[in-house]
């Protein structure tokens, strides 16, 4: 009993439930372990012990708590309560104003600083965070599409999609089809080293993009490069279209390794042999003096990793740390030159994204690009090496049994840890929203529920030995409110999977859009049937499938069962699966019949792909999401969870039906592809298109947990 004391005073939790009417116990070894990366000794009764009088002492003897949070929407702003009578407080807000007494009514939006002197002498400083009440929210209702960037390759592409390629899209897209958005993948950088993990959710760090994405033609001082040097930037040129041509004609995967060794060197010859112009210079420092000391460590750990390998706790130990190495990295000319050089990148991978959002606002797009939040980073990359104050040692995010996965999920994630977030003002959280938010017109949250609570397994268990621990819902919200706001930024929350009661709801009070995919919209608390239409929530993103589900045309033509069996990750009866398959389908094509949205009748695949569509037109979202694959009837998915080797992860090339790679040339002259995306644009189209029907807000149902794969 002590021991679950102890837990709840750090939000770790003993027990949990992973369905309505069942509560499972957490091992106390997994609760100790937790408690331990938190800094909290639990390892003996006596440990115990002195861990909770300490925390409880800590409670009664303290003023402030590190940080505040209050929204616009709670009334007359008021002093924090429980402060002893005589209690002397004083605000300084960002902007380097100072409130006090009643001037607490005039607290601005921002994240201020708050400190207290008692009378008995006791003195405390906090930081305050004042947020909007919601996030914003879209205009008129929209329909946009979702595209894995870097298989959505162009004729000028060098063997995987870039940000070229999406300033094209967002421009046709937009201009041609009246589309308000475009959803990328996380385009985080990734751990260098070859070979590296194609998974865009597995990042080194989610703060800066990964300059893979570049479209080398497009840096300006590409035109400028001197003949001495040109001769091998035409080699270059001249791989690159073969690794291009590997991948569309010879049936080659994706090779993001091949890509960016080719890119390295056009960049180390562009960047090291053309001076920049005074408004470039003047640019790129603007640049670094904003970014600070966040993008030096990013460029710093880069630099060691070419020298040292990707490992960081493997590197010298003077290294392991950013403030020595920062040391080491001055003494060191070629290390300096090489931080420099990797800075150099991330300015000119912001401006290309810069440009693609700016393409996406000329075409007249109501949102723009949407930018994904990956769920963590890699233990081992940039960011767990830069802040690593901030994350939880011997610690996985994952995933609890559910009814998909009995034993679990452990994603190889270190979580960040709650209490290090408060004492640092949610500062971490802060960096990471804002650079995201930089050149987004909204943004996706990857297992948004992850804001309330996450999955801890020790390290060394197995992922049923692991427990949630809790985050501060109303800080992290706080947070990302503001940011949202200063940004001009929806928010869109990716809440698919066992999420516990209450956090839709409150999701959809602060203005956080969910994910509603058609398949799993089903009555499960009744008799399983499919919801009407006009049953859906409202400020959501409806879809018909993601990056980690079937195709449509799969989905329609029972491959995917097919796929599942042929690689072990069905131990059923192939007959049965596909009978259940096939059933559940039909019911879905007889309701889109009863509805007059299938007016060919079932067996055309084309024509159910679009009637599949017109049922989502017909739901209240006020987003519409189409799988570009499913624009063209790619029959594969980008990523087959519980799969590494077994299955190309994130190395398809958008196809056709029979398989065979599509350029996007081609696919924006597909007739099919013309044909849905027609429907789209007229049915929310501002002067003849539906999206009026009523809905209401909080209407959140319980979807069936589904297997995630990072």
């Amino acid at each position: 009993m002590t021991l679950a004391r102890l837990a709840a005073r750090h939000g770790v939790a003993t027990e949990y439930s992973p369905s309505a009417g069942v509560t499972v116990a957490v091992p106390d070894a997994a609760v100790v372990a937790v408690l331990g990366a938190l800094g909290v000794d639990a390892t003996t009764p006596e440990a115990v012990a002195t861990a909770l009088d300490a925390v409880e002492r800590a409670d009664r003897e303290r003023l402030l708590p590190p940080t505040l949070v209050r929204r616009r929407d709670e009334g007359p702003a008021r002093p924090p309560e429980g402060l002893p009578p005589g209690t002397r407080l004083r605000v300084t807000t960002e902007e380097g104003a100072v409130l006090t007494g009643q001037d607490w009514e005039r607290l601005p939006l921002g994240v201020h600083t708050v400190e207290a002197q008692a009378p008995d002498g006791r003195a405390a400083t906090s930081t305050l965070i004042v947020s909007p009440a919601r996030v914003p929210g879209p205009g008129r209702r929209t329909y946009g599409l979702l595209v894995q960037l870097y298989s959505l390759l162009s004729t000028r592409s060098w063997g995987m999609g870039d940000l070229g390629d999406l300033r094209e899209l967002v421009t046709w897209a937009g201009r041609t089809h009246g589309a308000g958005f475009v959803q990328v993948n996380p385009l985080h950088a990734g751990v260098p080293g070859v070979p590296s993990d194609p998974s865009p959710y597995r990042p080194s760090s989610r703060r800066f993009p990964d300059p893979v994405h570049l479209r080398i033609e497009a840096v300006p001082e590409y035109a400028h490069v001197d003949p001495g040097h040109r001769e091998g930037l035409d080699r270059i040129l001249a791989e690159a279209a073969e690794l291009r041509e590997r991948v569309l004609g010879k049936g080659a995967l994706i090779d993001r390794d091949a890509v960016w060794e080719l890119k390295r060197r056009a960049l180390e010859i562009v960047v090291g042999s053309v001076e920049l112009g005074p408004g470039r210079r003047a640019d790129y420092h603007h640049f670094l003096a904003e970014r600070g000391r966040a993008l030096e460590d990013h460029a710093t750990y880069q630099a060691l990793a070419e020298r040292h390998g990707p490992h960081w706790r493997g590197w010298p130990e003077e290294l392991r740390e950013p403030r020595s190495a920062e040391r080491v990295v001055r003494a060191d000319p070629a290390l300096a030159a090489r931080v420099d050089f990797h800075c150099r990148l991330a300015w000119l991978t912001d401006r290309q994204l810069a440009g693609a959002a700016e393409a996406a606002r000329e075409a007249g797009m109501e949102i723009g690009i949407v930018h994904d939040l990956a769920v963590g980073v890699h233990p081992e990359g940039s960011d767990a090496w830069a802040q690593q104050e901030a994350f939880a040692v011997g610690m996985s995010v994952g995933a609890p049994p559910d009814a998909f996965n009995a034993r679990g999920q452990d994603w190889g994630l270190p979580p960040w840890r709650p209490d290090a977030l408060a004492a640092a003002g949610y500062a971490p959280y802060r960096g990471l929203l804002r650079e995201l938010l930089r050149h987004a017109g909204a943004l996706r949250i990857d297992h948004v529920m992850g804001l309330f609570r996450l999955w801890w397994v020790p390290e060394g268990s197995e992922p049923t030995e692991g427990t949630y621990v809790r985050y501060d819902a109303e800080a992290m919200l706080a947070v990302l409110a503001l940011e949202a706001h200063r940004a001009g930024a929806l928010v869109i929350g990716e809440d698919l999977g066992t999420v516990e009661p209450g956090v839709r709801e409150e999701l959809s009070r602060r203005g956080v859009f969910g994910t509603s995919v058609l398949w799993f919209e089903r009555d499960w608390a009744g008799g399983g049937r499919p919801v009407p239409p006009e049953e859906w929530r409202a400020e959501c993103v409806a879809t018909a499938t993601t990056h980690d589900l079937p195709s449509t045309a799969a989905r329609l033509s029972g491959d995917h069962i097919a796929l599942r069996h042929r690689l072990g990750l069905l131990d059923g009866d192939p007959a049965h699966d596909r009978a259940v398959d096939a059933a559940e389908t039909a019911e879905w094509l007889g309701l889109f019949e009863r509805l007059g949205l299938l007016p060919e009748g079932p067996g055309d695949e084309e024509a159910e792909i679009r009637a599949v569509h017109r049922f989502l037109l017909g739901t209240p979202a006020r987003m519409v999401g189409v799988w570009l694959p499913d624009a063209v009837g790619d029959r594969r998915p980008q990523n087959l969870p519980g799969t590494w080797d077994e299955y190309p992860n994130w190395r398809l090339p958008v196809a056709g039906p029979d398989g065979q790679p599509l350029t996007l040339e081609r696919l924006a002259s597909s007739p099919r592809a013309h044909a849905l995306l027609r429907e789209l644009h007229d049915r929310t189209d501002p002067e003849g298109g539906s999206g009026n029907a009523r809905t209401d807000p909080g209407n959140a149902r319980t979807v069936p947990p589904g297997a995630r794969s990072v």
